[in-house]
């Protein structure tokens, strides 16, 4: 089994402005999805949801500045880490990951022996 990354990017505005309603309906969402995983023959082994982009801190060298202030209308906004036995499966794992106000990035974990 290999590790990928599922990074969610999603526009951060549409949840400031979202309902509770809706957003019970993503935390639901996510819930199902997690349940699902393992029927698409992977294993999830982590996830977070992440502050919006206003709490980060960057770091460059020995600069450190407020956010990241990025130009982009999507963030990321949290990721999955997910164990599959191919890039296929990660990516049929991706397609049911909730982004309902963007999209999701599949990465593959670097290994080192």
């Amino acid at each position: 089994m290999s590790e990928y990354l599922i990074l969610i990017y999603e526009d951060e505005a549409s949840y400031e402005t979202a309902t509770p309603e809706v957003i019970g309906e993503v935390m639901q969402a996510h819930d199902d999805f997690a349940a699902g995983v393992e029927g698409l023959g992977a294993k999830l082994v982590g996830g977070k949801a992440l502050q919006p982009t206003g709490t980060a801190t960057t770091v460059r060298g020995s600069e450190v500045t407020d956010g990241p202030f990025v130009e982009t209308k999507e963030a990321l906004g949290g990721y999955y880490l997910v164990e599959a036995p191919d890039l296929d499966t990660a990516l049929a794992v991706a397609k049911t990951v909730p982004a309902r106000f963007g999209g999701v990035e599949v990465r593959p974990v670097m290994t080192f022996d």
